[in-house]
């Protein structure tokens, strides 16, 4: 009896996803590779692991290798952490990023994570946070950077520092205008519509000024911080992305009184039995962006 790890990780993957087409878009496998492990592995094993009349369901076999999976990956997993060099590991580390760490510390941890495993081929994912979190329970990359923690048993979190949002508008756009005057007055400018940072920020200004404020979401913090400058609008955004566009004099901050509450961000990844990197990568993350707090 023969079976390979590669056999093993396409059935828990196919198990996991509960089909072979999401268990090849996970693995950036064909659907035909996918099938042709699944079937060397049971004639290896001479049984049969999934029901195909019943949608891929486990079978009563199937079952009972899920938890000697879990732990032969999980085996894997500690050999490669505690055994491996680093500059051995070869693999695609999928990483999902959200736009406020691009824009400020993204190139470093990069740098550092390519110093710490040369031979590790990077994928970068933009995304809001809560499509960041989806994809990463659904194994679609295997590290995360964005406004967490993921709650989940399979996920890892490391806490990263705040980042405090300000208030911005155009030089002498609100002159000596009261903050009411200015919300009621001015478009806010800000988060994207489907992430936590608007709908808090939507929740406050209704409750502080009433149903007259008017928001506008945007995807792209850098389109925000454009339009402000513009004198289209205030905006309520990351104040470690600001600093060029303040030095320039293109925005200035403001002070109405209050602050919207500020981002809190997290490394997360797919705990045992995924990839190795994983935990490497989070303490990386949390180093560079302790090291950019203390200097923004």
């Amino acid at each position: 009896m023969r079976f390979t790890f590669d056999q093993i990780r396409t059935f828990l993957a196919v198990a996991q996803a509960g089909g072979v087409r999401r268990a090849a878009e996970t693995l950036h496998l064909t659907q035909p590779a996918v099938t042709a492990r699944l079937k060397g592995l049971e004639e290896a094993l001479g049984v049969t692991l999934f029901d195909r009349k019943a949608g891929m369901a486990l079978t009563k076999d199937g079952i009972a290798l899920v938890g000697y999976a879990e732990q032969f990956l999980k085996l894997n997993d500690l050999i490669q952490r505690d055994v491996a060099r680093p500059d051995s590991i070869d693999q695609l580390f999928r990483i999902g990023v959200s736009e406020t760490i691009v824009q400020s510390w993204l190139p470093e941890f990069i740098a550092e994570l390519r110093a710490a495993f040369p031979r590790l081929s990077v994928e970068i994912d933009v995304d809001i946070s809560q499509n960041l979190r989806d994809r990463l329970l659904a194994s679609a990359i295997d590290f995360a950077i964005l406004m967490g923690p993921v709650s989940n048993y399979r996920v890892e979190n490391v806490h990263l520092p705040d980042y405090p949002i300000a208030w911005f508008c155009a030089p002498g756009r609100i002159g000596g205008m009261s903050a009411e005057e200015i919300f009621l007055s001015s478009p806010v400018i800000t988060f994207a519509r489907d992430t936590r940072p608007f709908r808090v920020l939507k929740e406050v200004m209704l409750e502080r000024y009433g149903p007259g404020v008017v928001l506008f979401p945007s995807s792209s913090l850098s389109a925000c911080f454009r339009l402000v400058a513009s004198g289209l609008g205030v905006g309520a955004l990351p104040l470690a992305l600001a600093d060029q566009a303040l030095k320039s004099g293109e925005i200035e901050r403001f002070d109405p009184g209050w602050s919207p509450e500020p981002l809190a961000f997290t490394a997360s990844y797919l705990g045992a039995p995924e990839s190795a990197v994983g935990g490497q990568a989070a303490e990386i993350a949390r180093r560079i962006a302790e090291r950019y707090d203390q200097n923004s």
